[in-house]
């Protein structure tokens, strides 16, 4: 194993081409805001920024020159919901994971938290100096959650006194927001959690417990929402009634469950609540990560045979196992149980808050425990599901480039093609506005503009990784 990882440490090293100055020669640009195309330019970059973009100059130098002619440049996609966890035993096949995000032309994820946060940490270092292939790594750390909490890692608190206790813990760890948790939290804890992290600067997002009012959750400084669950209950009519029935029950004989509040809220939907619902996260700021395909995913894991996935393949034995909880559940669930992710309001809900103006923000989930939720080729799922749904190919790419670096308030270094951006770009082959599936046909990645991999090191890429498992 030692002489593969050694092999496979040579290999990526050996296909960087690192250089200050590289130009793109007569490429297609895809303005992702306006949604259009840009045709026959010169795209130049120097010491890792877009330096200049211009109509084609076939007599422009520089130390490294790509012919662009046919192909369709894009920034470099964010997933903003991923998880490197599992414990100690796992770090290793985490690590391994890191490389088919830069094969899928991810060039930065969000980390929702795990219980490997020095490793995450450090991994984050390296890919910074560029010591380590992967994609820059925001991460909150460990989550917020009460005692005995559902993941391993989490920070537990029970009383209002001891959140600036954990808040200070994660100031010295160096994250980047910070993700509440709902398993064991007590949900009186939630808004004290947001509005003090909002205080410190964090951007908050988080598992919204349903006592909770959402709209109160944005107005205290929640600055995202985790699925589409806690957004849903939002457009209730009865949130209200609803939410203080939840509380009422808690602790009695009959407490209210989450299909029950699924059903009431479902039941409940409301237009004109929607609108202003709409409005209230529109001027705070306020987006939503819906996590459409791993819902797709767990909703038909007894009827989908998943033996044969490609992506099976670069997935260490320990994840492998991993994903057995949630595929014997479903396969032992009666038939008749309602599936809390298979609701038909979901995907044209999700549409409809993007076509209202609130921030929709692509993530996949993907990590150890997400049942064949795979790194890297499960955020062009998620694309693909927003099409499905309604959104044209130009307002689901957006989701995964312009969007994100607003999270981090970095939406004038990030996320788009032009002069003074970081040059993390994707060279494609096909134009993803016309089939956002156009986005998995990557010619070329260009990370910080001074590492590019071809698709030839690309497929290299992902061989080495069939033969790390083996």
């Amino acid at each position: 194993m030692k002489q593969i990882l050694s092999l496979l440490l040579i290999f990526l090293v050996s296909c960087q081409v690192q250089t200050s100055d590289i130009a793109i020669q007569n490429v297609n640009v895809v303005d992702v805001e306006s949604g259009e195309i840009v045709e026959n330019q010169s795209v130049l970059i120097r010491d890792g920024i877009i330096a200049n973009i211009k109509p084609y100059d076939s007599g422009l130098e520089a130390e490294m020159v790509i012919d662009g002619t046919g192909k369709y440049l894009i920034p470099g996609l964010w997933d903003m919901h991923v998880h490197f966890r599992g414990g100690e035993e796992l770090i290793k096949e985490n690590k391994n994971l890191l490389p088919l995000y830069i094969v899928n032309g991810i060039t930065t994820v969000r980390d929702g938290g795990g219980n490997i946060t020095p490793s995450v940490l450090e991994w984050r270092s390296q890919i910074e100096a560029g010591e380590l292939l992967g994609p820059k790594i925001f991460t909150s750390g460990p989550k917020i959650d009460g005692s005995d909490a559902r993941w391993d890692g989490s920070i537990a608190i029970d009383r209002a006194d001891q959140i600036p206790a954990a808040l200070d813990s994660l100031d010295s760890l160096g994250v980047d927001y910070v993700k509440i948790y709902d398993s064991t939290l007590p949900y009186e804890l939630f808004l004290p959690i947001v509005e003090q992290a909002s205080e410190r600067g964090y951007p908050v997002t988080g598992h919204m417990p349903f006592e909770v009012m959402f709209s109160e959750s944005i107005e205290k400084g929640l600055s995202a929402t985790e699925h589409i669950f806690y957004a849903f209950k939002g457009h209730s009519a009865k949130e209200g009634e609803i939410t203080q029935e939840l509380i009422d029950r808690r602790g009695s004989d009959n407490p209210m469950g989450f299909l029950e509040v699924l059903q009431r809220v479902t039941d409940s939907q409301d237009d004109e609540t929607a609108q202003a619902l709409y409005q209230t996260m529109i001027e705070h700021g306020n987006g939503i990560i819906p996590t459409l395909h791993i819902m797709d995913v767990l909703a038909n894991l007894k009827v989908r045979n998943h033996a044969d996935d490609e992506y099976l393949d670069y997935i260490g034995p320990g994840i492998r196992e991993t994903y057995e909880g949630r595929y014997q559940a479903a396969l032992n669930a009666p038939d008749d149980q309602p599936n809390i992710y298979d609701l038909p309001e979901y995907r044209p809900l999700v549409t409809e808050m993007m076509s209202n103006g609130v921030r929709i923000y692509a993530g996949s989930d993907a990590g150890p425990y997400n049942t064949f939720v795979y790194p890297g080729i499960s955020l062009h799922k998620e694309l693909e599901i927003f099409v499905e749904s309604g959104f044209t190919p130009a307002e689901a790419l957006r989701t995964a480039t312009i969007n994100p670096p607003a999270f981090f308030d970095l939406q004038e270094k990030y996320g788009q093609v032009i002069e003074g951006f970081t040059a993390d770009l994707l060279l494609l082959d096909a134009n993803p506005l016309t089939d956002i599936s156009n986005t998995q046909q990557i010619y070329r990645v260009i990370i910080n503009g001074e590492l590019v991999y071809d698709r030839d090191e690309l497929d290299g890429m992902l061989k080495s990784q069939v033969a790390g498992r083996k």
